[in-house]
């Protein structure tokens, strides 16, 4: 049931709730989400302190963000897919197969990004 005084400040404050909410979930029930999260925090930094262009920075913490949306989406497609039924259908395995493609997609453009930083930065 939607509240029915849900704007401005409220809305906001509601919306960040729930978004920590989920944030929360997917640390507790994802362990590829866990994987990815340490990952960037070891990379965040490493990105920061990498004698590179502004630019390349924002590229190289860019794509790692991406890594992570690209995984909150597609343990939110899993949830739904589960949550629906536990029987195998086969648009059920074509719709987490396809989530699990796009994170796929985003890792390698995220060590497509790093790597071509790094040769440009060190060699």
């Amino acid at each position: 049931m939607k509240p029915e005084n849900n704007h401005g400040i409220k809305r906001v404050i509601r919306a960040t709730g729930f978004s920590m909410k989920g944030l929360k979930a997917a640390w507790q029930n994802e362990a590829a989400f866990r994987q990815e999260l340490v990952l960037a925090i070891i990379m965040l930094p490493i990105a920061a302190l990498l004698p590179v262009t502004l630019v390349e920075k924002l590229l190289l913490v860019a794509c790692v963000f991406l890594v992570l949306i690209v995984e909150l989406v597609n343990s939110a497609i899993e949830a739904v897919v589960d949550r629906i039924s536990d029987d195998i259908h086969p648009l059920s395995g074509r719709a987490k197969d396809i989530g699990s493609a796009a994170v796929f997609v985003a890792l390698t453009l995220c060590g497509i990004v790093w790597g071509a930083v790094l040769i440009n930065a060190f060699m």
